[in-house]
């Protein structure tokens, strides 16, 4: 009941306290006040927030990555930092199986990866130019999973997230009349040909992609102008990487050819790249027999597949001789993640350290 009641305790401290991206500040100062009183050795950064953490012996090293900020939303009315995608678990179930295992004899190091950023998609890449994955063989994460995917007591083996990238926009044009449409620039008439454009683009019926305009600025409060000028994101989603850069390199094209028809400046970057899930069929295995051991074949689940994204994935795609999957934790989740008012049975907390605790002890062997 100690290690159940300390889990929660440092949930309930990291859910009153969200960081945004970048700013984890307070949340990397609690990790390391953690760690010092647990006697875990760990290494800061002076450039970026997060750390890193070690227990046990021996040249090879498996880790476990947990990330560590929140989302910036509007939640009833106020807009602040919020841990709706549930990374305040994660850290809390991650620093449960840190405390199950700090005292156990391992043949092998484990480094526990606390990232910063995953929200910004950049996160993992800090930490991999840090030196997270050296001598590193196998990495695994956690992550709550929401109701439609995963109940609660039921865990998964491996999420396979797919691929995402967003692109900011901006139109450059001239301002007219409304009633001298000739002496300007319509840039809503260019934002229309860039919708039209993305619902045109065709790949396999049995490939999963989506491209969308998620965000849409043009004009002000008069009426009679014809705006010149505007503003434009969008959400570029595929459930493999070699459909995102068909669709990057379309979009690419398409935004080329729509300047050029409308013979007006467009800018464009590509922003977040995330890449899509590259699991290793032996981390999967592994963190099967953990889940069984812990909650029984009956609780095992079938491996995820989901839309959602996540920046753990660029561990393998930079690194791909480590073998690596994510664990996803059943736990009633609603009405889902992102969501300002997300909720979750919070005895997934507990179950969740125990699978990856056995996770990383089975690993170490």
């Amino acid at each position: 009941m100690q290690v159940e009641s300390q889990i929660l305790q440092w949930f309930n401290h990291f859910h009153q306290y969200p960081e945004v991206s970048w700013k984890e500040y307070e949340t990397t100062n609690k990790l390391a006040e953690i760690l010092d009183s647990l006697g875990i050795s760990y290494r800061r950064f002076d450039d970026v927030t997060g750390l890193l953490a070690e227990i046990g012996e021996g040249s090879e090293v498996i880790a476990v990555r947990a990330d560590i900020d929140a989302l910036w939303q509007e939640v009833d009315g106020e807009l602040r930092a919020n841990h709706s995608c549930g990374h305040d678990a994660n850290m809390s179930m991650v620093l449960g199986a840190l405390l199950l295992l700090k005292d156990k004899k391992l043949n092998k190091r484990i480094r526990f990866i606390f990232q910063p950023a995953e929200e910004k998609g950049n996160g993992a890449n800090s930490m991999i130019d840090r030196g997270a994955l050296t001598d590193v063989t196998h990495l695994f994460g956690v992550h709550l999973r929401p109701i439609e995917e995963l109940p609660f007591g039921k865990v998964s083996p491996a999420i396979h997230h797919g691929a995402a990238l967003f692109v900011e926009g901006k139109i450059k044009g001239i301002d007219a009349h409304g009633a001298r449409p000739h002496q300007g620039n319509n840039a809503i008439d260019v934002v229309m040909a860039i919708h039209q454009a993305l619902k045109n683009i065709y790949f396999s019926p049995f490939e999963s992609y989506s491209a969308k305009l998620t965000k849409i600025q043009a004009g002000g409060e008069n009426a009679n102008i014809i705006p010149g000028n505007a503003t434009f994101s969008i959400d570029v989603r595929a459930a493999s990487n070699s459909v995102l850069f068909q669709l990057k390199d379309q979009i690419d094209k398409d935004l080329n050819t729509i300047q050029q028809l409308f013979d007006i400046k467009i800018e464009w970057e590509f922003q977040d790249i995330t890449p899509g899930a590259e699991v290793s069929k032996e981390a999967a295995a592994i963190s099967k027999q953990a889940i069984m051991e812990v909650i029984g074949m009956e609780n095992l689940a079938e491996e995820v597949i989901t839309s959602g994204s996540d920046d753990f994935h660029f561990y393998t795609i930079r690194h791909p001789e480590v073998k690596a999957a994510m664990i996803g934790i059943g736990a009633d989740l609603t009405p889902g993640l992102h969501h300002p008012n997300m909720t979750f049975n919070k005895d997934a907390l507990i179950i969740g350290a125990k699978v990856i605790e056995k996770t990383l002890s089975n690993s170490a062997k």
